[in-house]
């Protein structure tokens, strides 16, 4: 499989595991389903990808994804601030990108403005047979 294909599996994947409805207010993201398929060329897995809206000042919940979920995040617009395990907080601009390893702990996915809103396209690949592809931590 070429990188891009294994790119937007890992996308794909992702975004159908977010793709739970957000809450209701400003503090939240939307996230909206984008596109899933089954990889024909690889047995059992699948590609999601979902887009994530977040509004001025709007951060996710710390999450992790399905043990199985490689994922490709992709800032179409604004600027968003993450931290993937114990990695570095860095702050992501439009057209730029990070990955997440299976099992990673997403402590920090945030708009990194309170006055302009942003957008990121999350690429999963995963086990077609996961069904919670994303779980809050407590």
């Amino acid at each position: 499989m070429n990188i891009p294909s294994a790119l937007g599996v890992a996308c794909a994947a992702m975004a159908f595991g977010i793709a739970t409805p957000a809450a209701a207010h400003d503090t939240a993201e939307t996230v909206t389903p984008n596109f899933r398929h089954v990889i024909p060329n690889i047995p059992g897995k699948s590609l999601i990808a979902v887009v994530v809206d977040y509004a001025p000042g709007a951060a996710s919940v710390a999450h992790k994804h399905a043990a199985s979920a490689f994922i490709y995040a992709y800032v179409v617009s604004g600027d968003i601030e993450s931290q993937v395990d114990d990695g570095p907080k860095r702050v992501y601009h439009v057209g730029e990108s990070f990955f997440e390893e299976p099992g990673a702990v997403h402590r920090i996915s945030r708009n990194a403005s309170d006055s302009r809103p942003a957008k990121l396209l999350a690429v999963f690949v995963t086990d077609s047979d996961d069904k919670a592809l994303t779980t809050p931590l407590k």
